[in-house]
């Protein structure tokens, strides 16, 4: 009897349902860059914490054009002394203090320099100028008790140098995850060893890799396994193990060479679902073992990362802290028309142009599941939902982005 699949909604639910945050952990601000916040961020100081100039020129009071005697001036890092009085100025550069008693500042390619008495201070002429011109005012970006970053967000070089600005030297964040791929396959050799017969270079533990890595996960692990019982079985122990989340590409499906499924069981790794209504994509696997997270993804290499993407990155969201990962997703038209599966969603490589009409999503070429370069120069998945027919040119389509 064939087995019922699940969607991939459901699929994705039952997922975020088994993963569950990690320990945050304390990190310095340079090894912050796209850690998830693990705390709320508020300031304690205003920013900017003094009224600043915006311009290299001179602070005075405000008023109508006059000619202003030089009294001093205010350098950043190195204010002015005293206030400024009446009819006078005080040169000042970009981000210096303001000095009491001024009003406005005065760019210095507005100003002219005045003939004085001989022993006289500089005297400058000004232009008319209204109050606050040209200053930045304390706290005109963040207020003292204002909260700045929320916990479940995702660092990014804003982020960082906002933490920077206030002052936070160590943040606490999430942990990263650690990741053990684990590839299966008698014909699978290492990119650089020579082909025998009907073997080919493994690309499916690098690319799960590369795509664990760029969701912010530590890799402890990466290993080709022979098809055979014993070997799987060790191999999935030892990642067990050592890492919170276990991703297996290939020996998933029903053959007498697939062994992955028994290991699992002989393990005692739970299922929570084994086949999703998605091409590509159909045999995953998923389950857990205390609390780590093991996914049972196809061998075809497309199938392998379009599922690690729609499901185990997800899941390495939720263990890095981030609170409800967002599915990154958009609206385009389909460049050309594309059949329908009658009984699942297809998840369609595609690069994205933009146009007057807005986003359009063009085929990277063909789409099956061993074409690894359909992967190339895509910007999404087109998600084509499962129905009767076809879904027509110029019809708009979910996307979920990749880039």
């Amino acid at each position: 009897m064939a087995r019922e699949l699940i969607d991939v909604a459901l699929a994705r639910a039952r997922v975020l349902a088994e993963a569950r945050p990690l320990a945050p952990e304390r990190v310095e601000l340079a090894d912050a860059l796209g850690r998830v916040l693990a705390e709320d961020v508020a300031s304690d100081l205003d920013l900017p914490p003094f009224d600043a100039s915006a311009m290299d020129g001179f602070a005075t009071r405000a008023g109508a054009a006059e000619a202003l005697e030089v009294v001093g001036e205010s350098r950043a890092g190195h204010p002015a002394e005293g206030s400024l009085g009446s009819g006078q100025a005080i040169r000042i550069s970009t981000g210096a203090v303001v000095p009491e008693g001024a009003e406005a500042v005065v760019p210095v390619e507005l100003t002219e320099s005045v003939a004085a008495v001989a022993g006289a201070r500089e005297r400058v002429s000004v232009p008319a100028r209204e109050p606050g011109t040209h200053l930045r005012r304390a706290g005109e970006d963040v207020r003292a008790g204002d909260a700045v970053l929320g916990a479940g967000t995702r660092l990014g070089p804003a982020e960082v140098a906002v933490l920077a600005s206030l002052g936070r030297a160590r943040v606490e964040c999430g942990a990263r995850p650690r990741v053990a791929v684990i590839v299966t396959g008698d014909e699978l050799v290492e990119p650089a060893a020579a082909l025998g017969p009907g073997q080919i270079r493994d690309s499916n533990a690098y690319a799960l890799a590369a795509q664990a890595d760029r969701a912010g996960a530590l890799i402890v692990s990466r290993a080709i396994v022979r098809d055979e019982l014993e070997a799987t079985v060790l191999a999935l122990a030892q990642a067990i193990e050592a890492a919170d989340l276990v991703c297996v590409s290939g020996g998933v499906s029903v053959g007498p060479h697939d062994h992955v499924k028994a290991a699992f069981a002989r393990l005692g790794v739970q299922e929570r679902f084994w086949g999703v209504a998605l091409k590509p994509g159909k045999p995953t696997w998923f389950g857990t073992l205390g609390s780590t997270l093991v996914f049972g993804l196809p061998g075809n290499p497309v199938s392998a990362m379009v599922t690690f993407h729609l499901f185990a990155r997800l899941a390495l969201e939720r263990l890095a802290g981030v609170p409800a990962p967002p599915a990154e997703r958009a609206v385009a038209r389909l460049e050309r028309a594309v059949p329908r599966e009658a009984r699942r969603d297809q998840a369609l490589r595609c690069r994205l142009e933009s146009r007057a009409d807005g986003w359009h999503a063009l085929p990277t070429g063909p789409q099956g599941s061993h074409i690894l370069t359909s992967m190339l120069h895509a910007d999404a998945l087109a998600l084509v939902p499962a129905g009767e027919g076809e879904l027509a040119a110029g019809e708009r389509v979910e996307l979920e982005l990749l880039r």
